[in-house]
């Protein structure tokens, strides 16, 4: 298990493809005893980070705020999506978290498209935790009745296991990425609530199987309904906003349920 989300073993250090390195630490002569300590502290790790999302979860339904947190590898067009939907979503006040490892570029990116932001890095962690998470929010102050947009790190592991104390995952699956995600990272498609399929504008320029892609979600997760958009020319654009309307307005009945 990593040190910080629990997806390695401490103390053997590796390197991944984006330059980031985790250190593990193999215990051969004991690999029974290693294994329910990694389990042990990935329950920890988990039940720590629920307890967290669980407060956030009541902040946000206290003030009858969306909170909505995007999903996806780097690339999908995440910031991008979002650069459209803030200039184009009439009467929503929409704030955003935006996680990256690091910089501010994203974050300088949606202040331009006239949204509030609060950056959040976590340096050589590969998702965002419920914790950071309030500590944006204390940032950030969004309005209540808002739509807050959490901008996970770009992952398609990690950030499926940790609740952020958000209403609905939507994980962004672009064409450039290939038709096989779904059944590759199943858990992050299982644990969405909705699955944007991005840059179809593109699409007569690739080999992507549009029917696989579908395919795959659907097997993995049977009730998440995909839209087909593109957040460069606006093609589909309209579904998404319908769907945020109506996301914000179960938000804000559900808290007086």
């Amino acid at each position: 298990m990593c040190g910080h989300c629990g997806c390695g073993q401490p103390e053997h250090e590796h390197v991944h493809a984006d330059g980031t390195r985790h250190s593990h630490a193999h215990d051969h002569d004991h690999p029974h005893e290693h294994a329910t300590t990694l389990i042990e502290l990935q329950t920890r790790v988990l039940a720590k980070n629920d307890a967290l999302a669980a407060r956030n979860r009541a902040w946000f339904a206290g003030r009858e705020i969306l909170a909505i947190n995007l999903v996806s590898s780097p690339g999908a067009g995440k910031t991008a999506l979002l650069e459209r939907t803030i200039r184009e979503l009439g009467g929503c006040d929409i704030g955003v978290l935006e996680g990256d490892q690091a910089t501010a570029l994203d974050s300088d990116r949606i202040r331009a498209a006239g949204a509030p932001v609060a950056q959040v890095n976590t340096g050589t962690g590969c998702h965002l935790e419920a914790d950071m998470v309030a500590r944006g929010l204390a940032e950030l102050r969004p309005a209540p009745r808002s739509i807050v947009m959490i901008e996970n790190v770009g992952n398609l592991v990690c950030p499926a296991m940790f609740d952020l104390g958000e209403r609905a995952k939507v994980v962004i699956l672009s064409v450039t990425e290939g038709e096989d995600k779904p059944l590759k990272y199943p858990h992050m498609f299982r644990a969405a609530r909705l699955m944007l399929l991005n840059k179809i504008d593109l699409l007569p320029h690739l080999d992507f199987d549009l029917q696989r892609a579908l395919d795959g979600a659907r097997e993995v997760n049977p009730d998440m309904p995909v839209l087909r958009l593109s957040a460069r020319t606006g093609e589909g654009m309209e579904q998404w906003y319908d769907w945020l309307r109506r996301e914000a307005k179960a938000a804000s009945e559900a808290a007086f349920a």
